[in-house]
């Protein structure tokens, strides 16, 4: 285990953090807030000690996969804890438990709130929630690769921790370059609907971080209406955007390179797009004589099937009270979840995919037991550790879903409520159903149940295992012996 780079890349992860905490600073100082003290205060602090871990650069730079796996799991843990300190100092958020879920809730874009009263934050305290959600979106440690002078090609075993999806490859020959190009991609995104909310009848400050929380695929808002007291207009370029961000980046950059059809032909984004369409249709017959006419119906299916299935979270209006098929319908979006190599999170269209093939596979093997064929995705073959994988994702993603709904049953709530915290948590989505549902919050639960779902939270962002990996004697007991040669 490469100790001096893992301390190196923790480093550099708090000077960036003392950076984006300025952000927060500059609206206290806009709006005259006494809150951008505790913000100021905690980014001196992560600066200092991001200085020292940094003075001196690791003669060894290179790290395997491992390492990737230590250091990320290691960075957002650290992320979040700085990231939380502001708002107990503030005084706004009083439980260090509840400001490490609401801000954990932030960097991961779940978008689950403890709080029953957004608004009654600060701009600054307000700020910072949904610019957690634009951090953590595209990865914060993509974000470092993108610019830290670090030259060495493992630097893809972070792409692979950090990057949701079942595999993640170079757009171009160079890590760096691939990290430099996502993060275009994404704040030209960004802008463009900055613009476009402010052209609609949102504030500079709404629209900012509502397209924060857009880009990062998160839910936070900043009124207590969430999206729902805006305009239709606002509420459909919300939707637009938030289904924009659920597709693989890889077709974006297709784009850019005027291979339209290609970009097209990817079977995950068109999947995609076949379940988005097929979810608005089914809950759009659903909800109908809810609103009375075709504009209303039409506009609150489409925002909600976007909000739950590229677990953005967002809500227009309470789907907790839709028929049961509706909410049947959004449940299993929560699970499905977003394209890989986009923002989004659940399981990912292409792990469904894949399994579906994999069982197809099985099948005509039954029938023709002599058939060799293979699983292809993009009319190119899927390696058989590709496919691997996905099983053992599943696997892992069930044992640990089981044992969180578990570990928080002891509290009494209903099997509905527990079972959507659990899947809103992991799946990153933000509100679940009954005591948790899109008017309600995760208040509820006693401070054990909230460290539960932080756990499903990173584990749900970083696909699992570079967490599990954090938690596995083998990878400290290597750091100990490592240590004790030094000595």
């Amino acid at each position: 285990m490469n100790n001096s780079i893992i301390r190196y890349m923790l480093g550099m992860l708090l000077k960036f953090e003392s950076i984006f905490l300025l952000l927060p600073c500059l609206i206290a100082v806009i709006y005259g807030e006494r809150e951008g003290l505790s913000y100021l205060l905690v980014a001196v602090v992560c600066a200092i000690l991001g200085i020292v871990s940094t003075a001196k650069k690791p003669e060894n730079t290179t790290f395997y996969l491992k390492e990737g796996c230590v250091v990320t799991a290691l960075c957002w843990i650290i992320l979040s804890m700085f990231g939380a300190a502001p708002l107990v100092l503030t005084g706004e958020i009083t439980s260090f438990v509840d400001a490490l879920f609401e801000i954990v809730s932030g960097f991961t874009t779940t978008g689950a709130s403890i709080l029953s009263d957004v608004e009654a934050l600060s701009y600054t305290s307000n700020m910072w929630r949904c610019f957690t959600h634009w951090i953590g979106g595209m990865g914060v440690l993509v974000f470092i690769l993108a610019i830290m002078p670090l030259n060495t090609g493992s630097h893809i075993n972070i792409m692979k921790a950090e990057s949701p999806g079942p595999s993640v490859g170079k757009l171009v020959p160079k890590v760096r370059q691939t990290a430099r190009l996502l993060y275009v991609i994404y704040f030209v995104l960004t802008v463009v609907q900055v613009i476009l909310l402010v052209v609609g009848d949102m504030t500079l400050y709404e629209s900012l971080a509502t397209a924060f929380g857009t880009a990062g695929t998160g839910g936070f808002g900043i009124k207590n209406t969430s999206i729902g007291g805006f305009s239709a207009y606002t509420q459909w370029v919300v939707t637009i955007f938030m289904i924009l961000f659920g597709v693989n980046f890889n077709a974006y950059y297709l784009l850019l390179l005027r291979q339209f059809k290609k970009a097209i032909s990817i079977e995950e984004v068109k999947c995609y797009f076949v379940i988005v369409f097929a979810a608005i249709g089914i809950i759009f017959v659903q909800v109908f004589e809810v609103f009375g006419n075709v504009a209303d119906a039409l506009r609150h299916s489409a925002f909600q099937v976007a909000a739950i299935i590229t677990t953005t979270g967002f809500s227009t209006t309470d789907f907790n009270v839709w028929s049961q098929t509706a909410k049947t319908v959004l449940v299993m979006l929560m699970f499905i979840g977003a394209c890989a190599g986009s923002t989004g999170g659940g399981m990912k269209v292409s792990r469904f995919m894949i399994a579906f093939k994999t069982i197809v596979k099985e099948l005509n093997s039954y029938i023709h037991p002599r058939s060799v064929k293979k699983i292809k995705m993009d009319g190119k073959p899927i390696e058989h550790e590709v496919v691997r994988s996905v099983n053992v994702y599943f696997l892992t993603y069930m044992i640990i879903f089981s044992i969180s709904v578990l570990l928080i049953s002891f509290e009494g709530k209903s099997l509905v409520t527990n079972f959507t915290a659990i899947a809103a948590t992991i799946n990153n989505i933000g509100p679940g159903l009954d005591a948790v549902g899109p008017t309600q919050n995760f208040s509820i639960f006693s401070p054990f149940s909230k460290l539960v779902m932080v756990f499903d939270m990173l584990a749900g962002r970083l696909e699992l295992f570079p967490l599990l990996v954090l938690f596995h004697p083998a990878a400290w007991k290597e750091i100990v012996n490592r240590r004790k040669k030094q000595v």
